[in-house]
Order: structure tokens, then C-alpha cells, then sequence
């Protein structure tokens, strides 16, 4: 489309266009660093049975990594990235870092640089947009606000998408330098306000890019728009 057209519809059309872009390529990307995180040290995915294809994953709970103490200046109550190298323990952590919020204990700018100190530090692979859009608009945060109201959240099973086991076992050569998993996380968030302190629980599932390299902890490279079982 010519720069100097106005029409709203063809921006938004381009913009759509970049978002799919944009999400192809992290799909991608997990699967390359599926296919590194199977095939490292030399060893070949093997073939799950059917026993394990319908067996949720058994990982340790999100609560056992190490978590870093909030830095200088940060309000302690936001959520710290775990000090972790396995990706499932990371996808867990992060997706109560996304289900949670406390409208009477932070701001949603404070909120949101918390969310962004989760993210990886390389921009090629970082989907900030796709974070950003799990954290409630400044507008709706006042007025979540005026009611108090804030959100507490458990991750109860995290796995590999059984869609890109499959696709590795097919082709095991993907690209291995990126390091990014895909990682299914099912949960539960709870939202309560004034008045209403208990609140009620709604099941919750996300697939998020996790990026692992073995020299540095685990980061989040985004979120998928799609959940993959």
C-alpha cells in the first residue's frame, strides 16, 4: 500500500498481516528449540509410546525453581523470573506471572515492566506484543482499581505440545540454535475485588515460547496465539 494512503482498513489489514507474520515465526522458532532440547548431547527424540502420548508431563512444581529477589527499586509483590534452566518449570512460572494481578498493590505500568523483565534480552526472538496483550489496558486497570480487584493463579500441569514432538520426530534436523520451546501450561486464576474476597476460579490454558539456552537461565519469548494440546 502507497505511504501516503489514509485508509484505515488497509493499515489494519498490513497490521494483521504482521501479527501472523509474527506468529509463524514463533512457531517456528519452538520448534527448533524443541528439536535442541531433544536432540542435545547427541541423543535422538525417541518415538513416545502410546502409553506417554496421552500422559500429562511430570515436572517438578513451578514453586521448587529459585526465584531472584525483585531489584532495586521494584515493588517485591510483582512476579521475578525463576532462576531456572528447564523450560517447563520456567512455561509454569510464567503463566501465573500472566494470570496474576493486584490492582492495590501496583500500577499497570509497574505491572507491565514486570512482565517485560520476563522476556528475552534477544529482540529477534521476543514477542513483547503478545505479552503485552495479557496485561489489562491502563483504561480497565483504573477501573478495576475503583473495585479493588486482583487475580491469584496456579499452574497445575505443564508439557511439550504433542504437535511438536510430532513434527520433530519427522524432522529431527530443524534449526537447533535458537533454543525456544514451546511449552503448554493448564492452570487456574482466581479473581476477587472488594466485597468479594473469594471470587471464583476459571480454568486457564496457554502455550508460551520459553527460550533455554544452556548458558543463561530461562526467558519468555512470547505467547502463542493459539493453544497447542
Amino acid at each position: 500500500m502507497p505511504a501516503t494512503s489514509t485508509n484505515p482498513s488497509g493499515t489494519s489489514g498490513i497490521r494483521r498481516r504482521a501479527l501472523l507474520g509474527t506468529a509463524v515465526l514463533l512457531v517456528l522458532v519452538a520448534l527448533a528449540g524443541l528439536t535442541a532440547y531433544l536432540t542435545r548431547d547427541g541423543r535422538s527424540p525417541a518415538k513416545p509410546s502410546a502409553a506417554q502420548a496421552s500422559s500429562p508431563a511430570t515436572t517438578p512444581d513451578s514453586s521448587t525453581a529459585p526465584t531472584a529477589p525483585a531489584p532495586h527499586g521494584v515493588n517485591p509483590g510483582l512476579p521475578v523470573p525463576p532462576d531456572t534452566h528447564d523450560p517447563i518449570t520456567f512455561g509454569k512460572a510464567a503463566a501465573v506471572a500472566l494470570w496474576s494481578y493486584d490492582t492495590r498493590a501496583s500500577s499497570q505500568p509497574e505491572l507491565l515492566a514486570a512482565v517485560h523483565r520476563w522476556l528475552t534480552t534477544e529482540t529477534k526472538y521476543a514477542d513483547t506484543a503478545s505479552v503485552d496483550a495479557l496485561v489489562p489496558s491502563p483504561v480497565l486497570w483504573e477501573r478495576m482499581g475503583d473495585q479493588g480487584q486482583f487475580a491469584t493463579a496456579t499452574a497445575s500441569e505443564a508439557h511439550f505440545p504433542a504437535s511438536f514432538t510430532q513434527a520433530l520426530q519427522t524432522d529431527p534436523g530443524a534449526i537447533t540454535t535458537a533454543y525456544v520451546y514451546a511449552v503448554t501450561v493448564t492452570g487456574a486464576q482466581s479473581i476477587a475485588w472488594t466485597g468479594s474476597p473469594r471470587g471464583g476460579a476459571e480454568a486457564r490454558t496457554i502455550t508460551l515460547a520459553v527460550q533455554c539456552r544452556p548458558d543463561r537461565p530461562c526467558s519468555l519469548a512470547g505467547v502463542l496465539p493459539n493453544v497447542a494440546p
